[in-house]
């Protein structure tokens, strides 16, 4: 097992919070991984927490299964209760610490709201883009997939650009549906469809530029460019 990395607040906090994150991510560490989420949440909410890292045969082992039955990251374990699903793990953060969600509850419904539309309509077109590059790339229909994926993602684009407006947020302050959406779109900036929308692409540049982000980001990329 890889060394574990803990990243302390100064906030005090009786439990002992542990995610699990790639050994190395796929990426590199560009904040792509979903283990980047649920350290963003966690920085937002002034919230200590302790990193296991596992290599890609570590999550496929007993051991990480228990916590993950589908064998992937992250996962958050605190006192008895282990979640995994990175959506889970945000609202459950947002629900009982501060900083994520607004305090009246039809403002709150609709900050979970814009989390499960990043989660369920924004993001599979965008994760589709991957399919058809990676998995489905030597297919000799390949390229007319393609044109088909990337025009599904720049419709969900317009959609959500045209809610944005010039609004600096979705909904209000910022709130974990923004967490979310902000993290899901990161996912196209590969691409280049990002790009394509300014008002999004400087949506996410808002996102990043939250000092919470950075401290996620430095974290995971830390992990990732260690010797």
């Amino acid at each position: 097992m890889a060394p574990t990395h803990f990243v302390l607040r100064p906030e005090t906090y009786a439990m002992t919070i542990v995610i699990t994150a790639f050994e190395r991510s796929p990426d590199g560490g560009k904040g792509l991984a979903r283990d980047t989420r649920v350290r963003w949440a966690l920085e937002e909410a002034g919230l200590p927490y302790e990193v296991r890292l596992v290599s890609f045969t570590a999550m496929k082992e007993p051991e990480h299964l228990c916590v993950h039955p589908f064998g992937q990251i992250p996962t958050f374990e605190e006192d008895n209760l282990a979640l995994f699903e990175t959506g889970a793990i945000v609202l459950h953060i947002a629900q009982h610490y501060g900083g994520l969600l607004p305090e009246e509850d039809t403002d709150q419904a609709r900050a979970i709201m814009w989390m499960f539309a990043a989660l369920n309509t924004v993001e599979p077109p965008i994760l589709d883009v991957f399919v058809a590059k990676v998995l489905e790339g030597d297919k000799p229909w390949a390229e007319e997939r393609m044109v088909l994926v990337k025009d599904r993602v720049r419709a969900r684009f317009r959609q959500l650009a045209a809610c944005l407006g010039d609004d600096e947020w979705l909904d209000g302050d910022f709130s974990a549906g923004d967490l979310m959406m902000v993290s899901v779109l990161l996912r196209a900036r590969p691409s280049g469809l990002l790009d394509e929308f300014p008002t999004l692409a400087a949506y996410v540049a808002r996102g990043e530029a939250r000092p919470a982000y950075q401290r996620a980001f430095e974290a995971q990329l830390k992990v990732n460019t260690r010797v």
